[in-house]
């Protein structure tokens, strides 16, 4: 018994550890002179072969690094495992069991500072596991396999809750708390559910249909969606509290940090998500007045980008697509420190941006319309609390960067969410963001709860889903603790 038992370990193993003589293998691109000409998603897709090949290289370790660093704790050795043993729909289901959307987070996290950045044979120097790729192919493939399938709770109950903000937060508490049977209605100031996965993150990251589907599916399930639906206008937050037994709000920070400087005021000078929003929509066939006007294109213009996170890259790629004439990237620190993801700046390198190190803007010239950028060239000087080198201005360095069309992707902030809503009593940090309690996501109000963006400030959207199904859990067991009380 121990012998064959022995035999079928080996046997399971040996399907496994190929990293020692198979290296790594991303998809394959399209190449840059075609991709940067339409929308459509960059990478190719895994074939089987291709997709069980590289999850073979998986070294199946003991404390598996790469599921300590994901926000979600995803269970990739055991779904790796099943993809090289051609076990695609067991592997989906243990990916959808901690994650609600796979196939999204395949295709945008940032697995170089996350999964994929902590591989343990990538410290080993073999290259580590393509881990984003397999999880896209694995949740693709179920798509098309018919395994995704709505929501049917067992049992329906009576109580609702109000999830405000259909973004990745919102609709990850509105799927686990389906899936328990409650009623759930999202509410949106957007026409289509989604929120920055819609409106935010560029086609070629994240094409529009991949965000629908899932949309439709939740949907499907029994979730209500009220869109061009704005709180405080068309419905009143006490309101919305009245007409539900539990509150969530996911509202993400869609406030944009502003520049100050001579000449900010120009013409020209446009909000990163004002940009993107207004190229999504025009190539989800919507009638854009600002796209046709040139206001928010960029065609035919040089290009100057303010930022280095992933919203800039965004931008940046979108403007290349746009037909730009040239676009640059400023940004204050050097390559080493800046914040977005390695992966992009090497895509928008590959597509034509010059990105220019170490410069931040000081002003802009022109006469009512922007002709400019005023650049200080920095200097990396000692580190800041966070233990990044800050950046110094070098004196007497200045020079302008010509520029049609400035975009700044400086971050975002909350909105005063408090006023807006005319409810002081909801408690906000000093960033202003909403005080929640880190586990279970309680804010100050009793049955109101919030998560994602407007609690942790601009983030990805993985810490989106982990703390949308967090609060959705805290919300089940508040409902269930109110029944006992009410039933005593």
């Amino acid at each position: 018994m121990l012998g064959i038992d022995f035999e079928d370990n080996l046997m399971a193993i040996n399907k496994m550890l190929k990293f020692v003589d198979l290296g790594r293998d991303m998809p394959s691109k399209r190449v840059p002179d075609l991709r940067k000409k339409d929308y459509s998603e960059i990478y190719q897709e895994f074939a089987a072969v291709k997709a069980a090949e590289q999850s073979s290289r998986c070294s199946q370790c003991g404390v598996p690094f790469c599921q300590t660093h994901c926000p979600l704790h995803n269970n990739i050795p055991d779904w790796l495992r099943l993809t090289a043993e051609g076990r695609l729909e067991e592997a989906y289901q243990i990916s959808q069991d901690t994650n609600t959307f796979p196939e999204i987070c395949g295709r945008i996290c940032p697995q170089d500072r996350l999964c994929e950045g902590n591989c343990v044979i990538e410290q080993s120097g073999h290259g580590t596991v393509t881990i984003g790729s397999i999880e896209k192919y694995i949740t693709d493939t179920a798509w098309e396999k018919g395994w995704v399938k709505a929501i049917t709770p067992k049992v329906e109950r009576t109580e609702s809750v109000g999830i405000i903000g259909a973004g990745p937060a919102g609709l990850a508490a509105a799927d686990r708390l389906r899936k328990m049977g409650i009623q759930v209605t999202v509410y949106d100031r957007y026409d289509r559910a989604g929120g920055l996965l819609t409106y935010g993150i560029p086609g070629f990251k994240l094409e529009k249909d991949v965000v629908m589907r899932r949309n439709e599916l939740l949907s499907a399930g029994g979730v209500k969606f009220k869109l061009n639906t704005s709180i405080g206008e068309d419905i009143s937050f006490s309101d919305l509290r009245t007409k539900h037994d539990a509150v969530l709000i996911g509202t993400g920070v869609y406030k944009s940090r502003e520049l100050s400087g001579v000449g900010s005021s120009n013409k020209g000078i446009v909000k990163a998500l004002d940009y993107l929003t207004a190229s999504n929509r025009s190539n989800m066939g919507d009638h854009v007045p600002e796209i046709k006007s040139g206001e928010l294109s960029a065609k035919n213009k040089k290009v100057v980008v303010i930022g280095g996170g992933d919203t800039a890259m965004d931008c940046v790629r979108t403007a290349i697509r746009q037909g730009a004439t040239s676009v640059k990237c400023l940004y204050r620190r050097d390559k080493k420190n800046m914040p977005g993801s390695q992966r992009e700046t090497q895509n928008a390198e590959e597509e034509g941006v010059e990105f220019v190190w170490l410069s931040s803007p000081k002003g802009f010239t022109g006469e009512g319309e922007v002709s400019g950028v005023v650049v200080s060239k920095m200097r990396l000087g000692a580190p800041d609390a966070s233990g990044r080198q800050s950046p110094e201005e070098i004196q007497g360095a200045d020079y302008t960067e010509g520029a049609d069309l400035v975009i700044k992707a400086l971050g975002f902030t909350p909105e005063d969410l408090p006023t807006l809503w005319g409810t002081k009593e909801l408690e906000v940090t000093r960033w202003g963001t909403i005080k929640a309690d880190f586990k279970t996501h309680a804010t100050s109000l009793a049955g109101v709860y919030a998560a994602g963006d407007i609690v942790r400030g601009a983030s990805l959207v993985v810490w989106a889903i982990r703390d949308g199904r967090e609060a959705a859990d805290s919300i089940l067991e508040y409902l269930n603790t109110q029944n006992l009380v009410a039933a005593e």
